[in-house]
């Protein structure tokens, strides 16, 4: 893990009752840290690897909380989330734009489920070793893309030396 969950989801300023939906949770990191940072608030870890759900569940059991639901779901479809229309305070989207091959039916998916004026911290690649170059999308072409969905740039945030990170706003 190149970034600190924690750390970042600081600079997202999550609200302790806020619905929050993770997407691409992968094992769990942001999700589990979402889930301690909104105590009040619910958590959805969307993972379309089912491998990965029991990992999720059994990480939030073990830090006690019972805000963090994981759930199987295709973040590239719309209603692939199994998550309700305008109900998401807030999305998190951290390494995982450059897997998505429908990147458009990504951005539509992640405008319908979250509340007008919800937020997207958008997390991903600069470079690599791990990541083919040609698949890395840049921070200036990922903002192109969300602005041309109806989303409004915010600021960009500190996401490690391998990640740019930048926060959106369903507008």
């Amino acid at each position: 893990m190149f970034a600190n969950p924690v750390k970042i989801l600081r600079m997202f300023g999550l609200q302790e009752n806020a619905v929050v939906a993770d997407l691409g949770a992968g094992t769990g990191f942001y999700a589990v840290a979402a889930g301690e940072m909104v105590p009040k608030g619910k958590v959805y870890a969307v993972e379309v690897q089912k491998d990965f759900l029991p990992t999720i569940k059994n990480k939030a059991r073990e830090a006690g909380l019972n805000n963090v639901e994981a759930l199987w779901g295709d973040v590239e479809k719309i209603g692939g989330t199994k998550i309700g229309d305008n109900i998401v305070d807030a999305v998190i989207a951290s390494n995982i734009f450059f897997q998505v091959e429908d990147k458009d039916k990504f951005i539509e998916e992640t405008k319908r489920i979250l509340k007008p004026g919800g937020r997207v911290l958008f997390i991903d690649w600069v470079l690599s070793p791990a990541v083919q170059q040609k698949a890395i999308v840049p921070q200036s072409k990922a903002r192109e893309m969300f602005e041309r969905k109806g989303f409004t740039y915010e600021k960009d945030i500190e996401a490690g030396a391998h990640h740019y990170g930048m926060i959106l706003k369903k507008t």
